[in-house]
C-alpha cells in the first residue's frame, strides 16, 4: 500500500512538472503608430520605425528622420548604440551610420572594396569600431574594421543558410535552415545552443533563453531543458515584438503595446 501511495504522488509530480508553463504579462500602455515596420525602443523612450522607406525616431513631440532613397530599401537597423545607429541597405551592399539626431556620419559601399570582395547579407555593430558581416560571396562570417576598411573572416564557410541573425558587441547569433541556434564570439569561437521549432521571428535574450513568435503566439524557450512556454497576451495580431529589459513591446501595424513581463 505504501508503495502504491508513493507511486501515485510521483505520477502527480511528473504530470504537473510536464505541463506547459504559461508566462503572464501585464499591459502597461498603448501608443498609436502607423508604420511599415517597427524597429525598437531605446533606453531613453524613443521609438524607431520605418515608413515609406524613411527611418524615423520619435518621442512625444520630437521627431527625427533620415532618408536615402538612392540606396533602395532599408534591410536592417542596428540600435545597440543610439549614438551610432547602423542602417543596412542590402540591395546596394551598403551601410550608413547615423548619430542620435539621425545625421549621417559614415558610409560604406562594400562593392567598392577591391582587395576583399564582400557581398553582405547580414550586418551588425561589433566592438572596437567594427561591424559583424556575413559575406555571402564566401559564405563566411567575419569582422569589418571601420578605419582600416578590411574584412577579417572568423569562420569556415557555412554549410546551411542563415534564417535569422542577431548581434551584440561581442557575439553574432544565428538560426540556420535546420533550426539550430548558434553563436560566434569576436575571437571566432563558435558554440551551439540548441534547436527550436519553426518560427516567424525571434529574439535571443541570452545564451540560455530566447523568445520566438509562431503565427500570433509568443513562446519563451529555455535551451537547457529544451522547453517552450506560452507568453499570455491580449493581442490578437502580432506584427513584430521586441523585449527591452523587463518590457515586452508589441507592434500591431497601427499601435504599439507595452507589457511588463518577468521572464524566468
Amino acid at each position: 500500500m505504501k508503495k502504491i501511495i508513493i507511486s501515485f504522488w510521483m505520477l502527480v509530480f511528473v504530470i504537473g512538472f510536464s505541463q506547459e508553463k504559461k508566462i503572464v504579462s501585464t499591459l502597461l500602455s498603448n501608443f498609436p503608430l502607423v508604420a511599415d515596420e517597427f524597429i525598437n525602443m531605446d533606453s531613453f523612450g524613443y521609438y524607431y520605425y520605418i515608413k515609406g522607406n524613411v527611418f524615423y525616431k520619435q518621442k512625444d513631440n520630437e521627431l527625427f528622420q533620415y532618408k536615402n532613397l538612392s540606396l533602395g530599401k532599408i534591410k536592417r537597423v542596428d540600435l545597440q548604440n543610439p549614438l551610432k545607429i547602423v542602417l543596412f541597405y542590402e540591395g546596394f551592399n551598403s551601410v550608413i551610420t547615423l548619430d542620435n539626431q539621425l545625421n549621417e556620419t559614415l558610409s560604406f559601399n562594400f562593392s567598392k572594396n577591391q582587395n576583399n570582395p564582400i557581398v553582405a547579407s547580414a550586418v551588425g555593430l561589433a566592438s572596437q569600431n567594427r561591424l559583424w558581416i556575413f559575406n555571402s560571396l564566401q559564405m563566411q562570417l567575419g569582422l569589418y574594421d571601420f578605419n582600416k576598411q578590411v574584412f577579417q573572416p572568423l569562420s569556415q564557410p557555412f554549410q546551411n543558410l542563415i534564417e535569422f541573425y542577431q548581434t551584440d558587441y561581442n557575439q553574432f547569433y544565428w538560426i540556420d535552415s535546420n533550426g539550430i541556434v548558434s553563436f560566434c564570439d569576436v575571437f571566432g569561437k563558435i558554440s551551439t545552443l540548441g534547436k527550436i521549432p519553426e518560427f516567424d521571428s525571434a529574439q535571443i535574450i541570452s545564451n540560455e533563453v530566447m523568445v520566438y513568435q509562431s503565427e500570433n503566439q509568443l513562446f519563451y524557450h529555455n535551451f537547457k531543458d529544451n522547453k517552450s512556454s506560452i507568453i499570455n497576451l491580449d493581442e490578437k495580431i502580432v506584427e513584430k515584438f521586441r523585449i527591452k529589459d523587463q518590457f515586452l513591446i508589441i507592434f500591431t501595424n497601427s499601435e504599439i503595446s507595452t507589457y511588463q513581463i518577468s521572464l524566468p
